[in-house]
């Protein structure tokens, strides 16, 4: 139970960074963005993903437009801004010194 409790407070403040790098190299279908944070164990499911999707649109770190799929029903690509581009940039800048230090304090808890 705790485990989950702490993946859950963590998912919060990084699910929606991870989906900007996802982005970082072109748009991408909503569900194909739920089916990579899955695999990766960073989205629970698909439901949580467009709630986060939309507010990234309002924004204005991502866009989004409809195309036609071959597949059958158009889809709903999304692509980074100019500013969801620095976000994440902003990010990754920060994530490194951050990801490091926890690193440090884990590595003398144990």
């Amino acid at each position: 139970m705790a485990d989950a409790r702490v993946m859950v407070n963590l998912r919060k403040g990084l699910v929606e960074f991870c989906v900007l790098g996802l982005l970082v190299h072109g748009p991408k279908y909503g569900l194909e963005l739920a089916r990579r944070l899955q695999a990766d164990g960073l989205a629970a499911s698909d439901s949580t993903l467009y709630p986060l999707l939309a507010r990234l649109h309002s924004a204005g770190l991502v866009e989004s437009e409809w195309r036609e799929s071959d597949a059958g029903r158009p889809r709903k690509y999304y692509a980074l801004t100019g500013d969801g581009a620095a976000a994440f940039a902003a990010f990754v800048d920060t994530w490194a010194p951050l990801r490091d230090a926890v690193d440090v304090v884990i590595e003398e808890a144990s």
